[in-house]
């Protein structure tokens, strides 16, 4: 996602070839630090797609005309995340749900064609759909409706918090297969709980309410509010965690 990020950052008024020249860079070098670190590795539906995506946009850009520049600067993350929306889900059409070749890439060959395992990366790759759709909305209504690409909530925070939902689910999910798994076997292990999925979406409430303190974007209170409820919130699930951690045995 590094080339998408660093897309979404840099891109703004007077800006589209540096940030289109930038993720294509960082999107080669992707590629091939990934040949020389592991020769003979498969080409990922999402590294080929990076570099096809911003390549194009480096063409477009050089040849668009002043309207159709300043256009794409101004959607130029709506179009980003339209992008991955259309790569995550038509990767699920075709039957190769992108997250399942680097999934392959960190288990054992026996488990790469078992149900659990493709259903696993069927909703992990779902779910960065989700997120790539929720900012992709988020993004069109800050523009469209409010007319203010730089809105804190629509440019920014709600974006980076469907982000950080998909990068928790990415790495909480599979643990719960996973301890599904071993407990069907007879194992006694503990199943992680949505509590622990939440604990970073909790904390995120207070940088959050920090930031819109910090540039006076909206009522004082509603910073306030998310930064008290960020800390009670965290506390709250970590000693829930706690105390179940106390009564079950060590997670897997």
């Amino acid at each position: 996602m590094s080339p998408w990020i660093v897309f979404s950052v840099v891109v703004g008024p007077g800006r589209f070839e540096i940030a289109v020249g930038a993720a294509l860079a960082l999107a080669v070098a992707l590629v091939v630090i990934g040949r020389i670190r592991a020769p003979g590795t498969s080409w990922k539906i999402l590294e080929v797609s990076d570099v096809v995506f911003f390549a194009g946009l480096t063409v477009i850009g050089a040849l668009a005309s002043a309207g159709t520049l300043a256009w794409l600067e101004t959607y130029a993350g709506e179009v980003s995340n339209i992008a991955l929306v259309v790569i995550a889900f038509g990767s699920m059409a075709v039957g190769t749900p992108f997250t399942l070749q680097y999934a392959r890439e960190q288990a054992p060959r026996n488990l790469w064609h078992t149900p659990a395992f493709v259903r696993t990366n069927y909703l992990l790759t779902a779910a960065w759909g989700a997120a790539f759709l929720v900012a992709a909305l988020a993004g069109l209504y800050g523009d469209l409706v409010l007319h203010n690409p730089n809105n804190l909530w629509t440019g920014w925070i709600i974006q980076i918090g469907a982000i950080i939902a998909a990068v928790r689910f990415t790495g909480w999910y599979p643990d719960v297969v996973r301890a599904r798994a071993a407990r069907a076997h007879g194992e006694d292990v503990a199943v992680p709980t949505v509590r622990g999925f939440l604990l970073p979406l909790a904390g995120y409430l207070v940088p959050v309410g920090i930031v819109l303190l910090a540039a006076d974007e909206g009522p004082a209170w509603i910073g306030i509010a998310l930064v008290v409820g960020g800390v009670v919130l965290t506390r709250s699930l970590r000693r829930a965690e706690s105390e179940e951690e106390g009564r079950q045995p060590g997670r897997v």
